[in-house]
């Protein structure tokens, strides 16, 4: 993923959850400002596998801990949707009628 592809995907994530921010390309991912502060997404190097993304959030960075390595890019939205304390987008529910 590229990481023009990473923010269009978390700039439609954030639409979808009804949450203000602006993306932008840093060079090693996407931070994604907030009124609460900046939180920074990034792809984990190959050496670093089975973590695939690594995500950074400000409560983290004030304590000076590492960003958390996640190991799905679903895991990475999720976290991401948790620490904005974002509510989730509705619901598909596929069935017979």
């Amino acid at each position: 993923m590229t990481p023009a592809d990473l923010r269009a995907l978390l700039r439609d994530s954030l639409l979808l959850w009804e949450t203000e921010a602006a993306t932008t390309i840093d060079g090693t991912g996407v931070a994604i400002r907030t009124a609460d502060g900046t939180y920074h997404a990034a792809p984990a190097p190959p050496d670093l596998r089975p973590a695939r993304w690594f995500l950074q959030t400000p409560e983290r960075a004030a304590a000076g801990r590492p960003p958390r390595a996640i190991l799905s890019v679903v895991a990475l939205l999720s976290a991401l949707r948790n620490a904005l304390g974002a509510t989730r987008g509705a619901r598909l529910r596929v069935g017979a009628g």
